[in-house]
Protein backbone atom coordinates (compact mmCIF):
# COMPACT_ATOMS: atom_id res chain seq x y z
CA UNK A 1 0.00 0.00 0.00
CA UNK A 2 2.83 2.15 0.85
CA UNK A 3 4.14 1.49 -2.63
CA UNK A 4 0.84 2.16 -4.11
CA UNK A 5 0.79 5.70 -2.40
CA UNK A 6 4.19 7.02 -3.48
CA UNK A 7 3.24 5.74 -7.38
CA UNK A 8 0.08 7.49 -7.19
CA UNK A 9 1.58 11.37 -6.13
CA UNK A 10 3.22 11.03 -9.52
CA UNK A 11 -0.29 10.75 -11.60
CA UNK A 12 -2.91 13.20 -12.51
CA UNK A 13 -6.28 12.87 -13.33
CA UNK A 14 -5.63 13.73 -16.99
CA UNK A 15 -3.38 10.45 -17.18
CA UNK A 16 -6.29 7.98 -16.54
CA UNK A 17 -8.54 9.91 -19.40
CA UNK A 18 -5.56 9.74 -21.49
CA UNK A 19 -5.61 6.07 -21.15
CA UNK A 20 -8.74 5.33 -23.36
CA UNK A 21 -6.31 6.88 -26.58
CA UNK A 22 -4.33 3.73 -25.57
CA UNK A 23 -6.15 1.11 -25.51
CA UNK A 24 -4.33 -0.48 -28.46
CA UNK A 25 -1.28 -0.79 -26.46
CA UNK A 26 -3.24 -2.02 -22.99
CA UNK A 27 -4.77 -4.95 -25.69
CA UNK A 28 -1.15 -5.81 -27.05
CA UNK A 29 0.16 -5.89 -23.61
CA UNK A 30 -3.33 -8.08 -22.08
CA UNK A 31 -2.28 -10.66 -25.32
CA UNK A 32 1.18 -11.20 -24.40
CA UNK A 33 0.63 -11.59 -21.16
CA UNK A 34 -2.20 -13.95 -21.19
CA UNK A 35 -0.50 -15.55 -24.67
CA UNK A 36 3.15 -14.72 -24.90
CA UNK A 37 3.96 -16.03 -21.08
CA UNK A 38 1.59 -19.07 -20.69
CA UNK A 39 2.84 -20.50 -24.03
CA UNK A 40 6.34 -19.44 -22.92
CA UNK A 41 5.95 -21.49 -19.68
CA UNK A 42 3.78 -24.49 -21.52
CA UNK A 43 7.07 -24.85 -24.17
CA UNK A 44 9.67 -24.93 -21.07
CA UNK A 45 7.43 -27.12 -18.89
CA UNK A 46 7.71 -29.78 -21.46
CA UNK A 47 11.29 -30.20 -20.33
CA UNK A 48 10.62 -30.87 -17.07
CA UNK A 49 8.29 -33.18 -14.50
CA UNK A 50 4.95 -33.13 -14.13
CA UNK A 51 4.69 -31.11 -11.13
CA UNK A 52 7.46 -28.63 -12.04
CA UNK A 53 6.07 -28.23 -15.30
CA UNK A 54 2.24 -27.66 -13.98
CA UNK A 55 3.36 -25.34 -11.38
CA UNK A 56 5.62 -23.31 -14.00
CA UNK A 57 2.19 -23.33 -16.14
CA UNK A 58 0.82 -21.57 -12.98
CA UNK A 59 3.00 -19.32 -12.70
CA UNK A 60 3.05 -18.07 -16.54
CA UNK A 61 -1.11 -18.18 -15.99
CA UNK A 62 -1.00 -15.61 -13.12
CA UNK A 63 -2.25 -11.88 -13.83
CA UNK A 64 0.38 -9.26 -13.86
CA UNK A 65 2.13 -8.37 -10.40
CA UNK A 66 1.61 -5.30 -8.30
CA UNK A 67 5.45 -4.66 -8.13
CA UNK A 68 5.17 -4.42 -12.23
CA UNK A 69 3.49 -0.78 -11.52
CA UNK A 70 6.75 -0.30 -9.47
CA UNK A 71 9.10 -1.21 -12.30
CA UNK A 72 7.09 0.72 -14.72
CA UNK A 73 7.44 3.95 -12.50
CA UNK A 74 11.36 3.21 -12.09
CA UNK A 75 11.49 2.32 -15.85
CA UNK A 76 9.92 5.78 -17.35
CA UNK A 77 7.34 3.76 -19.05
CA UNK A 78 3.34 4.80 -19.18
CA UNK A 79 2.49 4.06 -15.42
CA UNK A 80 -1.45 4.80 -16.37
CA UNK A 81 -1.24 2.14 -18.51
CA UNK A 82 0.55 -0.40 -16.68
CA UNK A 83 -1.92 0.23 -13.31
CA UNK A 84 -4.48 -0.28 -15.96
CA UNK A 85 -3.12 -3.61 -17.01
CA UNK A 86 -2.81 -4.69 -13.45
CA UNK A 87 -6.46 -4.11 -12.74
CA UNK A 88 -7.48 -5.77 -16.09
CA UNK A 89 -5.18 -8.79 -16.00
CA UNK A 90 -6.79 -9.39 -12.23
CA UNK A 91 -10.01 -8.81 -12.86
CA UNK A 92 -10.18 -11.17 -15.86
CA UNK A 93 -8.04 -13.77 -13.71
CA UNK A 94 -10.59 -15.25 -12.30
CA UNK A 95 -11.62 -16.80 -15.58
CA UNK A 96 -8.85 -16.92 -17.73
CA UNK A 97 -6.24 -18.58 -15.33
CA UNK A 98 -8.12 -21.73 -14.10
CA UNK A 99 -9.30 -21.75 -17.85
CA UNK A 100 -5.36 -21.78 -19.46
CA UNK A 101 -4.09 -23.84 -16.59
CA UNK A 102 -6.62 -26.41 -17.40
CA UNK A 103 -5.94 -26.13 -21.17
CA UNK A 104 -1.93 -26.25 -20.60
CA UNK A 105 -1.53 -28.21 -17.73
CA UNK A 106 -4.73 -30.51 -17.83
CA UNK A 107 -4.81 -29.65 -14.11
CA UNK A 108 -8.21 -27.31 -11.86
CA UNK A 109 -7.21 -24.66 -10.36
CA UNK A 110 -10.25 -22.50 -8.57
CA UNK A 111 -9.73 -18.63 -8.03
CA UNK A 112 -11.54 -16.70 -5.97
CA UNK A 113 -11.91 -13.82 -7.93
CA UNK A 114 -13.92 -11.81 -5.77
CA UNK A 115 -11.40 -12.08 -2.86
CA UNK A 116 -8.82 -10.75 -5.48
CA UNK A 117 -10.99 -7.68 -6.15
CA UNK A 118 -11.23 -7.26 -2.29
CA UNK A 119 -7.14 -7.39 -2.22
CA UNK A 120 -7.14 -5.26 -5.31
CA UNK A 121 -9.04 -2.37 -4.03
CA UNK A 122 -7.28 -2.43 -1.01
CA UNK A 123 -3.45 -2.98 -1.96
CA UNK A 124 -4.23 -0.90 -5.11
CA UNK A 125 -6.81 1.44 -5.92
CA UNK A 126 -7.08 2.92 -2.20
CA UNK A 127 -3.51 4.38 -2.00
CA UNK A 128 -3.32 5.40 -5.71
CA UNK A 129 -6.44 7.24 -5.04
CA UNK A 130 -5.18 9.02 -2.15
CA UNK A 131 -1.45 9.33 -3.67
CA UNK A 132 -3.53 10.94 -7.11
CA UNK A 133 -5.81 13.41 -5.01
CA UNK A 134 -2.55 14.30 -2.66
CA UNK A 135 -1.16 14.91 -5.95
CA UNK A 136 -3.91 17.01 -7.27
CA UNK A 137 -4.21 19.05 -3.76
CA UNK A 138 -1.73 19.27 -2.08
CA UNK A 139 1.53 19.66 -4.86
CA UNK A 140 3.84 20.82 -2.05
CA UNK A 141 3.32 17.81 -0.06
CA UNK A 142 4.34 15.67 -3.34
CA UNK A 143 6.80 17.48 -3.88
CA UNK A 144 8.97 17.14 -1.59
CA UNK A 145 8.59 13.33 -1.46
CA UNK A 146 9.00 12.64 -5.23
CA UNK A 147 12.96 12.14 -4.79
CA UNK A 148 12.31 8.84 -2.62
CA UNK A 149 9.74 7.54 -4.33
CA UNK A 150 11.87 5.08 -6.66
CA UNK A 151 13.91 3.69 -3.80
CA UNK A 152 11.18 3.53 -1.42
CA UNK A 153 9.61 1.48 -4.27
CA UNK A 154 12.72 -0.60 -4.85
CA UNK A 155 13.32 -1.29 -1.24
CA UNK A 156 10.07 -2.50 -0.21
CA UNK A 157 9.70 -4.06 -3.15
CA UNK A 158 12.50 -6.20 -2.04
CA UNK A 159 10.81 -7.30 1.22
CA UNK A 160 8.45 -9.57 -0.54
CA UNK A 161 10.15 -12.37 -1.29
CA UNK A 162 10.51 -14.46 1.88
CA UNK A 163 8.28 -16.08 2.96
CA UNK A 164 7.46 -18.74 -0.09
CA UNK A 165 10.92 -19.55 -0.82
CA UNK A 166 10.93 -20.52 3.79
CA UNK A 167 7.46 -22.87 2.32
CA UNK A 168 9.82 -24.37 0.19
CA UNK A 169 13.69 -24.14 1.11
CA UNK A 170 14.11 -27.89 2.17
CA UNK A 171 13.43 -28.88 -1.92
CA UNK A 172 15.59 -25.63 -2.86
CA UNK A 173 18.95 -26.77 -0.83
CA UNK A 174 18.59 -30.15 -2.49
CA UNK A 175 18.10 -29.21 -5.96
CA UNK A 176 17.91 -25.35 -6.25
CA UNK A 177 20.10 -24.41 -9.23
CA UNK A 178 18.37 -26.76 -11.63
CA UNK A 179 14.89 -25.49 -9.77
CA UNK A 180 16.06 -21.76 -10.99
CA UNK A 181 16.55 -22.14 -14.62
CA UNK A 182 13.21 -22.99 -16.05
CA UNK A 183 11.99 -20.07 -14.19
CA UNK A 184 14.97 -17.53 -14.84
CA UNK A 185 14.28 -18.41 -18.79
CA UNK A 186 10.29 -18.14 -18.53
CA UNK A 187 10.94 -14.35 -17.23
CA UNK A 188 13.90 -13.60 -18.99
CA UNK A 189 12.40 -14.48 -22.84
CA UNK A 190 9.18 -12.79 -21.50
CA UNK A 191 10.82 -9.84 -20.53
CA UNK A 192 13.05 -9.74 -23.93
CA UNK A 193 9.68 -10.72 -26.26
CA UNK A 194 7.68 -8.51 -24.46
CA UNK A 195 10.28 -5.32 -25.71
CA UNK A 196 11.44 -7.05 -29.04
CA UNK A 197 8.77 -7.30 -30.64
CA UNK A 198 6.43 -4.04 -30.08
CA UNK A 199 9.56 -2.59 -30.50
CA UNK A 200 10.70 -3.82 -33.85
CA UNK A 201 7.30 -5.72 -34.95
CA UNK A 202 4.94 -3.56 -34.23
CA UNK A 203 6.75 -0.26 -34.10
CA UNK A 204 5.76 1.18 -30.43
CA UNK A 205 7.47 4.04 -28.78
CA UNK A 206 10.07 3.01 -26.36
CA UNK A 207 8.20 4.01 -23.62
CA UNK A 208 5.49 1.26 -24.34
CA UNK A 209 7.35 -1.09 -25.14
CA UNK A 210 9.47 -0.89 -21.62
CA UNK A 211 5.56 -1.28 -20.01
CA UNK A 212 4.53 -4.04 -22.21
CA UNK A 213 8.20 -5.53 -21.51
CA UNK A 214 7.31 -5.37 -17.60
CA UNK A 215 3.50 -6.39 -18.17
CA UNK A 216 4.44 -9.35 -20.08
CA UNK A 217 7.73 -10.49 -17.59
CA UNK A 218 6.12 -9.76 -14.15
CA UNK A 219 3.25 -12.08 -12.81
CA UNK A 220 1.96 -12.18 -9.68
CA UNK A 221 4.14 -14.93 -8.11
CA UNK A 222 2.94 -14.91 -4.93
CA UNK A 223 -0.68 -15.75 -6.15
CA UNK A 224 0.70 -18.19 -8.00
CA UNK A 225 2.77 -20.05 -5.11
CA UNK A 226 -0.98 -19.47 -2.72
CA UNK A 227 -3.16 -21.29 -5.75
CA UNK A 228 -0.52 -24.25 -5.87
CA UNK A 229 -0.59 -25.03 -2.04
CA UNK A 230 -4.37 -24.51 -2.00
CA UNK A 231 -5.70 -26.15 -4.86
CA UNK A 232 -2.58 -28.32 -6.58
CA UNK A 233 -1.82 -31.74 -4.38
CA UNK A 234 2.08 -32.04 -5.18
CA UNK A 235 4.57 -29.59 -3.04
CA UNK A 236 6.56 -29.22 -6.11
CA UNK A 237 3.92 -27.15 -7.95
CA UNK A 238 4.37 -24.39 -5.67
CA UNK A 239 8.06 -23.95 -6.32
CA UNK A 240 8.26 -22.42 -9.82
CA UNK A 241 6.24 -19.20 -8.15
CA UNK A 242 8.06 -19.51 -4.80
CA UNK A 243 11.51 -18.90 -7.17
CA UNK A 244 9.58 -17.00 -9.45
CA UNK A 245 9.26 -13.87 -6.82
CA UNK A 246 13.02 -13.52 -6.30
CA UNK A 247 13.92 -13.85 -9.92
CA UNK A 248 10.99 -11.85 -11.11
CA UNK A 249 12.25 -9.61 -8.99
CA UNK A 250 15.80 -9.21 -9.30
CA UNK A 251 15.52 -9.04 -13.18
CA UNK A 252 12.43 -6.84 -13.29
CA UNK A 253 14.24 -4.51 -10.84
CA UNK A 254 17.56 -4.47 -12.52
CA UNK A 255 15.78 -4.02 -16.09
CA UNK A 256 14.00 -1.06 -14.77
CA UNK A 257 16.82 0.26 -13.09
CA UNK A 258 18.74 -0.11 -16.29
CA UNK A 259 16.17 1.92 -18.19
CA UNK A 260 15.77 4.71 -15.55
CA UNK A 261 19.67 5.20 -15.91
CA UNK A 262 19.37 4.87 -20.03
CA UNK A 263 16.35 7.57 -19.71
Amino acid sequence: SIIMLSMGTTLTFKDFLSVKDRMYHVGVAYLFQYGLTPLLGFLIGRFLSAPLSAGLILLACCPGSQASNVACFIAGGDLPVSILMTLLSTVTAAAVTPLLVGLLADARVRVDGFGMMKSLLRVIIAPITVGLFMNQYLPAVTERIKPFTPLIGALLTSCLSAAPIAGVSDVLRADGLRLAIPVALLHGLSFFLGYTIPRYGLQMSEKYCRTISIETGMQSASLGYLLARKHLSNKLTAVPSAVGIVIMSCLGSALAVGWRIEK
